[in-house]
């Protein structure tokens, strides 16, 4: 009861700067989840919760901000640590209020967020939902591609689905120069891995850094972030946020 009507009291504070998390299983965070698919439960200091970091819930309800922030989103596998609630950590001295909208779903390919398909719909349904009661969208995170390096056509097209995708979400939210933070994968089949991080690279719109996660830490399975790099990749997407896109710090 106490959770619910702290959060209520913030839910409607204007000033909130929406963070949208989004992309496949790196993103939601398997940081910490062991090989018999449980979360250990261990949250690093950079990723505890904070009063000014909530979090837009499956049910489209602000509440406080945890780990593991996709829990009710990706919903097929375990969730553990991602980047997100170091990123919120890095950054909400200087934002104030943050909002984060968690929307990536392990396992899915660059052609699954195609407008019209079910996850991009939703991704946009949240964000949509994510201002009604006050704030602003200030980007968008985006780490995914590693499905998309098992297949040659699937690597070749990788750069216009991306660019479709950037131009897509910009038009659908009403922002066309929404900054978009994305994520040069770490991992995948090595068959066409590098062909898909040439193609986040050459990405070359206004507003769209790209962040490199190659040499971050990688768990057994050779696909996911461990929850130290996840740590670190959410102080380097701040790091992007803060140097491209906030308003420079009050002089004091």
């Amino acid at each position: 009861m106490g959770i619910a009507s702290s959060n209520q009291s913030t839910e409607n504070r204007p000033s909130k700067q929406i963070f949208i998390l989004s992309g496949q299983s790196n993103m939601a965070g398997r940081g910490g989840v062991n090989g018999h698919h449980k979360w250990d439960g261990v949250v690093p200091p950079e990723c505890s919760p904070d009063s000014s970091i909530l979090r837009l819930n499956a049910q489209l309800h602000w509440e406080s901000a945890r780990e593991p922030l996709h829990a009710d989103i990706d919903t097929k596998k375990a969730c553990g640590v991602g980047p997100g609630m170091s990123f919120a950590n890095a950054v909400r001295k200087r934002v104030g209020v943050l909002g984060l909208v968690p929307c990536a779903v392990g396992g899915t390919a660059i052609k699954e967020w195609a407008r019209g398909q079910p996850l991009y719909e939703n991704m946009v349904n949240r964000a949509k939902e994510s201002v009604k009661s006050g704030g602003e969208i200030k980007a968008l995170l985006w780490y995914q591609g590693e499905s998309d390096t098992s297949s040659y056509n699937d690597a070749k097209s990788y750069k216009d689905n991306m660019e479709s995708l950037i131009q897509n979400v910009r038009q659908d939210l009403g922002s066309p120069s929404l900054p978009i933070i994305q994520v040069a994968i770490a991992s995948g089949d090595s068959k066409y891995m590098e062909r898909v991080r040439e193609a986040q690279k050459e990405i070359d719109f206004p507003n769209v850094v790209c962040v490199d996660a190659k040499g971050l830490p990688l768990k057994e399975d050779h696909l996911h972030l461990t929850t130290e790099a996840q740590v670190r990749l959410g102080q380097m997407l701040a790091d992007a946020y803060l140097a491209n896109f906030a308003p420079p710090p009050a002089s004091s």
